[in-house]
């Protein structure tokens, strides 16, 4: 490089010219990202969860893609084959909602849709393998989810059964839980309350599999707790008892006992009543000629219905009404009052309690508010077995205790006699021992147009007949008239309703519902590796070469979707497994949930305008600055509070090395420097500054990945980089070797984070190879290692003062030190030193009387 040539100090970064030049040379080469398909090389499969195509990328998607591509670039650099894939979960209400709104078919506006945010994610140089893209709404996609559903069928998976729905009296037409406002009534009639109807619809049996979805929760090590423990109390396994209560009076259709499952059948000589759920089949007969009853269960499941969308039900301020009816306790035969209560949930259990205020917290609270009787049952263990035990402060709801009040169980310890009246309650034909769980079989019906059609046929002669599998896919048919009247827009297309009886060639009827969208997304990171198989899913050995024993080596999303994403995922696999398509038993061996981008102290959102568009950041700053911004803000397990004036920094950093690079990168120094000492202080300091860079980029790369404190070292070198460069080359004494190898290893630390100036970069230091399979520099621990140490001096243990020694400063010169510290000697004036403790390299601390 001439003199002429090299620019000035203060020379502008021009983000936009550089990486236009890099995208449009990423763009000409379609294989650059793409997965090796016969290599010898170890695999490493990163994933982020795939996005619905709401139209537009938001910051929160461009952090949660910017983690996963500054890993797979890592992956890359480190000899790894990697996959990194890309696709689109296009099936969903919100394009029935333009096509109402915008009149514009689901489609046209789900396509438009994907194109513009596929050109999103290529600007903002995202390193997909998009030759693998995957779109949920394509035919080539949704056979496979068909395929599925019959194979669920054949082994007694899926099945179909009446269950309640949100239905409008208005609409006509059922409703998806999005679409019930937090009042109870219509999202479209907001003055009308919306009902429950029972409707047949179609089931998945996930608690076939609950006992292995929770049991291996536990070999999920590489999963966040959090997530773990949201998982095993969504399962909710209880062992306890069914107790059948005899209810007194005419029994209607819902039939004449009320069943029971409790945990501790112990207490049940101290139950006072019964408690229902709104929404248990027994209030629907008890409320069929009590319209007062009625109106007051219909405002319950409204509160119902608000808490689940607040998101803790467990907050419920608890209410219930009594029915005026009676059951009988099968173990004393006293009669107890039938209440129907608010936090009573029909998806625990059977939808039934027995409340004994004595000893359960929320049912305490609930008797002390209606002035129920409260009986206790149990008293706590005495510490002396002569002593008389007292009675406790209530609830007393432990184990650690003994029955009393409880007829010929008196005396029993709780845990015998949970034994013992389960058994009584077996032989005696009123109960059972059982396990119940809180997890429902996944009901995937939903009577909407833009969804999977259900390969399914109603013959009048044959009753229910599978699709054959050869005339899959059915299609879902285009120009449907979507309306909220009438049912599923598919019941009113004939030329899809009407179809012929495989079995006796006579007229059927389509399934008209489609299915539930979480389909879609509970397999589709298997199609990714075999991705334009028309013959199968997917190739059982192509995917146990990406899946391993252990699955997706790591995975990408927000903690939101930790319970019904990940459950019917990882029931997915266990059910693609025992059909033999695969060996692992889980789908992914390590998540990571990133936190959410807020401003100004909320979470974005357009009705608070306090969204920040992607696009606008690139045109702004720059693409590299938009993902760093969003890696260095905060640790990416937390949320992000957006500062334009952050970003802005970022932007001035990315320019201060732009311009090191060019002033040094190729300039040369003269030869004097060259020859200088390589163990002249100065040298020791870059050394030491690189080799500690590379080992903390590193090493959160393999741990923690806290990128903000990985960036911030980067931002450190170049800091001593550019006090060296005040120093003059020449007088720092810093070989040109060394300056070469610093830049060299600084480019390649900053190409997972800044990809498009990063490959500028390289090309100026006149490398020839792919910066993004060049080898990911390695740290020497001695280089690394630091030369001098601060050490504390306490008093007592507390920190007087300090002083920097040699790192490999003796104990004994250590003590020599700290005493002659004049602080410390001060400080030390008129004491007796009783002793002096010295770890070396750490500490000293004098203790004096």
């Amino acid at each position: 490089m001439s003199t002429q040539d090299i620019p000035t100090r203060d020379e502008r970064y021009d983000a936009q010219r550089v990486e236009t030049k890099w995208f449009e040379r990423w763009q000409a080469d379609a294989s650059l990202y793409a997965a090796d398909s016969a290599t010898t090389k170890s695999k490493y499969y990163v994933l982020e969860m795939l996005p619905y195509p709401s139209g537009v990328l938001h910051m929160g998607h461009v952090r949660n893609y910017a983690i996963g591509d500054a890993l797979a670039r890592y992956m890359w650099m480190n000899g790894y084959n990697v996959l990194h894939p890309m696709g689109w979960d296009s099936f969903g209400l919100p394009a029935e909602n333009a096509a109402i709104s915008a009149n514009v078919p689901p489609r046209e506006w789900t396509l438009r849709n994907i194109a513009n945010m596929k050109a999103q994610m290529k600007r903002l140089g995202f390193a997909y393998d998009w030759s693998r893209e995957v779109t949920t709404c394509f035919p080539e996609y949704y056979r496979w989810n068909q395929w599925f559903f019959l194979k669920l069928y054949e082994k007694g998976l899926a099945y179909r059964k009446k269950s309640k729905v949100n239905w409008c009296p208005k609409c006509a037409t059922v409703l998806a839980n999005e679409q019930v406002l937090s009042n109870g009534c219509c999202w479209r009639h907001e003055d009308t309350l919306v009902e429950q109807r029972e409707l047949e619809q179609w089931f998945l049996r996930t608690t076939q599999y609950a006992d292995e979805l929770l049991r291996d929760l536990d070999q999920l090590d590489g999963w966040p707790e959090k997530v773990r423990t949201m998982q095993r109390n969504w399962i909710g396994r209880s062992e306890g008892a069914l107790v059948n209560f005899k209810l007194e009076g005419a029994a209607g259709p819902a039939g004449s006992t009320v069943a029971v499952f409790t945990t501790r059948v112990d207490t049940i000589f101290g139950a006072t009543s019964l408690q229902l759920a709104p929404e248990h089949p027994l209030v629907v007969d008890l409320t069929a000629s009590n319209g007062a009853l009625k109106l007051q269960v219909d405002q319950m499941l409204s509160e119902q219905r608000k808490a689940k969308e607040a998101g803790d039900i467990t907050n419920i301020e608890k209410h219930g009404v009594n029915t005026g009816r009676y059951a009988v306790n099968p173990y004393n035969n006293e009669r107890v009052p039938i209440w129907v209560a608010n936090y009573i949930l029909m998806d625990y259990g059977t939808g039934a309690i027995m409340s004994v205020p004595a000893h359960d917290e929320r049912d305490y609270e609930f008797a002390k508010k209606y002035k129920l009787k409260i009986r206790i049952v149990i008293l706590p263990n005495a510490g002396d077995p002569e002593e008389t035990m007292a009675e406790p402060p209530l609830p007393f709801t432990t184990l650690d205790g003994r029955l009393i009040n409880s007829g010929s169980f008196t005396g029993l310890n709780c845990e015998d006699a949970i034994k013992q009246m389960a058994a009584h309650a077996e032989k005696n034909g009123f109960g059972k021992t059982t396990v119940t769980f809180r997890l429902k079989d996944w009901g995937i019906s939903r009577q909407r147009y833009w969804g999977t059609p259900i390969p399914m046929l109603y013959c009048e002669k044959d009753g229910i007949v599978p699709v054959p599998e050869k005339d899959l896919p059915v299609i879902l048919p285009d120009n449907v008239d979507i309306t909220l009247t009438g049912g599923s827009p598919l019941g009113r297309v004939p030329e899809f309703v009407n179809a012929t009886c495989p079995r006796c060639g006579g007229p059927a009827r389509r399934e008209t519902d489609t299915m539930d969208t979480f389909v879609d997304s509970s397999w589709y990171f298997y199609r990714y590796t075999d991705a334009r198989n028309s013959d199968a899913p997917f190739d059982p050995q192509t995917a146990a070469y990406w899946f391993g024993e252990r699955g997706i080596d790591q995975y990408i999303g927000g903690v939101e979707h930790a319970i019904l994403h990940l459950i019917y995922s990882r029931f997915w696999t266990k059910f693609m497994r025992d059909q033999g398509l695969l060996k692992n038993n889980e789908p992914v061996q390590r998540l990571f949930t990133q936190g959410m981008v807020i401003k100004d102290g909320a979470k974005m959102s357009k009705s608070l305008g306090n969204v920040v568009s992607p696009d606008e950041m690139v045109a702004r700053y720059g693409a590299d600055a938009a993902r760093l911004y969003s890696l260095f803000a905060a640790p990416p397990d937390r949320d992000l509070d957006w500062q334009d004036t952050g970003i802005e920094g970022i932007q001035r950093f990315l320019g201060r090395v732009y311009r090191y690079v060019v002033r040094n990168g190729a300039a040369g120094v003269p030869a004097a420097s060259a020859a200088a000492s390589a163990s002249s202080p100065e040298t020791r300091r870059i050394q030491r500054k690189l080799h500690q860079t590379i080992k903390r980029v590193s090493d959160d790369f393999q741990g923690r990945w806290h990128f903000n404190t990985c960036i911030s070292a980067i931002m450190e070198l170049v800091n001593e980089l550019y006090a060296m460069e005040d120093l003059g080359t020449a007088s720092s004494g810093v070989p040109a070797s060394l300056l070469q190898e610093v830049q060299r290893d600084l480019v390649l630390l900053l190409a997972p984070f800044a990809p498009y100036l990063a490959h500028e970069l390289w090309e100026m230091l006149g490398e020839k190879g792919s910066l993004l399979k060049a080898s990911w520099p390695k740290y020497d621990p001695e280089l690394a290692r630091e030369d001098e140490v601060e050490i504390p001096i306490s008093i007592n243990g507390k920190v007087r003062s300090h002083v920097v020694v040699p790192l490999d400063t003796p104990e004994a010169r250590l003590q020599e030190l700290a005493l002659q510290n004049e602080k410390i000697k001060a400080l030390l004036a008129g004491k007796q030193i009783a002793k002096v403790i010295v770890v070396p390299g750490k500490l000293v601390n004098i203790v004096v009387r």
